[in-house]
């Protein structure tokens, strides 16, 4: 970027997958600046294309505005209460969660930087494509889209165990996808609490949004690591941003 150039504005995943916020100037500026890739892919849920406009269900995503994140984690209990809330003698308590099954994690890097990682609802479906299972008569693999929200979601009754989904989140996209550490069946996929994103309900410095619609392929996708590094050197200078940790 030039020394005459204005440097980007705020910057949020939103920026950094190059969505309808930003405008084709700043989409292209950004793209640039970064040095990211651009990866434009298909749905991969043919069924649900097949629908007309009106019908067709609409792709949501929890955007970070990385400029606003405390790094407080508070949407790591949030997202454990309501997707994993504990069990007691058979009673379920509501309120209750661990933050480690947190399905948004919040990575800490030095100098300070906190990056939120939440499935991003890529279009391309890397994880979903790299599952080796056959289709079955729906023409769904044991890990595939939500036909309501498009989550990702896994059948354990058909799933292998193999890896290979979490693999390709973790060296094509954000790796969000987490192998259970005992079954090493997937999991951390967002469900986007049914449409009501506890981790954005409760966010209490406003750093994570719902936005529907608005995904048209472009993405980016960054790795938390690479989110960083363009943070620090926004922060606090670009001689500081190669220096991750």
């Amino acid at each position: 970027m030039s020394a005459s150039e204005p440097s980007p504005g705020p910057l949020t995943a939103l920026d950094l997958r190059g969505g309808v916020r930003a405008d084709r100037r700043t989409f292209i500026r950004l793209a640039a600046w970064s040095g990211a890739g651009l990866a434009v892919g298909h749905c991969g849920v043919r069924a649900l294309w097949a629908q007309g406009p009106a019908q067709r269900p609409v792709y949501a995503m929890i955007l970070v505005d990385y400029n606003r994140c405390t790094g407080c984690r508070t949407c790591e209990t949030a997202c454990a209460q309501f997707n994993h809330p504990v069990t007691v003698d058979g009673e379920e308590l509501r309120g209750l969660g661990n933050p480690y099954l947190s399905n948004i994690r919040v990575h800490a890097f030095n100098p300070d930087a906190d990056v939120p990682v939440v499935c991003v609802m890529c279009r391309d479906n890397p994880c979903v494509a790299a599952c080796p299972v056959e289709p079955d008569a729906e023409g769904l693999r044991a890990l595939y889209r939500d036909p309501e929200l498009l989550t990702v979601r896994n059948d354990p009754s058909r799933c292998i165990a193999c890896d290979a989904c979490a693999e390709a989140c973790r060296t094509q996209r954000v790796g969000a996808i987490i192998p259970n550490r005992e079954t090493n069946r997937p999991e951390r996929m967002c469900t986007l609490c049914g449409g009501d994103p506890q981790c954005v309900a409760l966010c209490p410095y406003g750093a994570l949004s719902y936005i529907k619609g608005g995904l048209d392929g472009r993405h980016y996708a960054l790795p938390p690591e690479r989110i960083a590094v363009e943070l620090i050197a926004r922060w606090y200078g670009p001689a500081q941003g190669g220096d991750v940790r």
